[in-house]
């Protein structure tokens, strides 16, 4: 596929490398030249100097035949006015922008498809918030993956001393559940190194667990990996910009929610917007105010401002100062990785959740859904068995009889409202819903071509 990315910022970095890595043909499109030149070096893709709204720029681009142009720059409008000329000038088939201004999200009648030349709009802000949600509900998920319009969830959890299945193999697990639960351990990461589960397999602490579950019953499956953590109930919030001040709005009708801004202006806005917040004003690095506002007894500490290192260093004293669980907003990937696991429990990455919903609309077809994990080296996905036994691969055979690609695992298959754990003698069906996790993405095009009905075959 030929695609257009404007803007050379963190998330269209790594929308590139992820897309060049499946042998698309990327375009970058950017006015920072040393940027560009630096990602040329690193990535196979082709680099224009410009700005991303000039049709000029965009005809240099390429724009005539790109079947795709994403546009995600740091300003909302040139993103908006790109995708304008993009299909007035150029008759682009799919447009996706990047939108935070929560002005405009309030009115999808000027930005929403149909109303407007955007297919597909992106708010890291909403995404962000939704994803800290889903952990905070929660307590001890490291990764909260949602399938089928939520039928079905993914979670990531680390194994801890005390699980009734640590130090057991995987296949007691059904022993432990009730009858009317079941789940499906989908992958294991022991030291940055994936093991496929099998039957025999042996959880070690400190391994990290990702299973499939019913959302109803992701709670009593993650208590066979650790300790029960009590539900949250009082929530600090570092930091009163877009993402701190959505997640604030979002919580505070279930939750006791602080938020702490350092900005006495934005501090105003915040107190009139926010209708049963507490709204501080102060440094998230204070420690003397951290104890004033008895940290010590605060569920989950968000620090959600725009300086990495400013979120790591409030986070990590909120956890020495005594909060049960600290999750940090970090841009750079290589600070997550350094510091996830220590004293901040959950590292956030913007750009890998942002990533995830673009890779969805990018990759379409039968794909329905794409998560990135592990920092885009993993990805989780939700395919739809389409056509029938004589058209498809899949359908009307049973799982043991598939010709997956190594390091490739079916989860689980949602069919209708009812989630179906992935036992070698299930059959699958048309317009089942399947949960396949890859441990290499190097296999992408093999699952692509094996949900991929064709009439040939008939």
């Amino acid at each position: 596929m030929k695609i257009l990315i404007l803007g050379a910022g963190t998330v269209g970095t790594s929308v590139a490398a992820a897309l060049a890595s499946e042998d698309n043909d990327i375009t970058m499109v950017d006015t920072d030249v040393p940027k560009l030149r630096e990602l040329s070096e690193k990535i196979d893709l082709r680099t224009v100097v410009g700005h991303a709204s000039h049709p000029s720029v965009l005809a240099q681009a390429g724009a005539e035949d790109t079947e795709m142009i994403i546009a995600v720059t740091n300003s909302d409008e040139v993103n908006i006015i790109a995708c304008q000329v993009a299909d007035t000038l150029f008759r682009t088939p799919t447009k996706i922008a990047r939108v935070r201004e929560a002005e405009y999200l309030a009115h999808p009648e000027l930005i929403g498809r149909g109303r407007s030349s955007i297919d597909v709009v992106i708010s890291p802000e909403q995404l962000v918030c939704r994803h800290v949600q889903r952990l905070i509900e929660y307590p001890g998920a490291l990764q909260v993956l949602e399938f089928a319009d939520g039928r079905a969830q993914l979670v990531a959890v680390r194994a801890r001393e005390g699980g009734a299945l640590v130090h057991h193999p995987i296949k007691e697990l059904r022993n432990h559940l009730p009858s009317t639960v079941d789940a499906r351990v989908a992958a294991i990461f022991r030291g940055g190194r994936s093991i496929m589960p099998e039957g025999h397999t042996v959880i070690e602490v400190g391994d990290e667990v990702l299973f499939l579950a019913d959302r109803r019953d992701i709670r009593t499956v993650m208590s066979e990996l650790r300790k029960v953590e009590r539900p949250a109930r009082r929530l600090f919030l570092a930091g009163g910009g877009n993402i701190g001040r959505s997640l604030a709005r979002l919580m505070e009708g279930a939750y006791s929610v602080k938020i702490l801004e350092r900005s006495r202006e934005r501090s105003k806005l915040l107190a009139e917007d926010l209708q049963n917040s507490i709204v501080l004003v102060g440094d998230c690095a204070d420690e003397d105010l951290l104890r004033e506002e008895n940290i010590d007894q605060t569920d989950v500490y968000c620090a959600l401002t725009n300086d990495d290192e400013a979120n790591i260093l409030s986070a990590m004293l909120a956890k020495r100062l005594g909060c049960q669980r600290v999750l940090s907003l970090i841009n750079r990937p290589a600070y997550a990785e350094l510091v996830e696991g220590g004293l901040i429990d959950i590292a956030i990455s913007p750009q890998q959740v942002t990533l995830s919903a673009l890779l969805t609309h990018i990759r379409a077809g039968t794909m329905v859904r794409v998560h990135s994990l592990r920092r885009g080296a993993a990805e989780a996905i939700e395919a739809v068995a389409v056509g029938d036994r004589r058209t498809s691969k899949v359908v009307g055979r049973a799982i043991e009889e598939l010709e997956l690609p190594p390091a490739t695992t079916i989860a689980g298959i949602v069919r209708g409202e009812q989630l179906l754990i992935a036992h070698h003698d299930v059959v699958i069906e048309p317009n089942d819903h399947l949960i396949l996790l890859l441990t290499d993405k190097r296999q992408l095009k093999k699952v692509e071509l094996l949900f991929r009905a064709d009439a040939s075959l008939a």
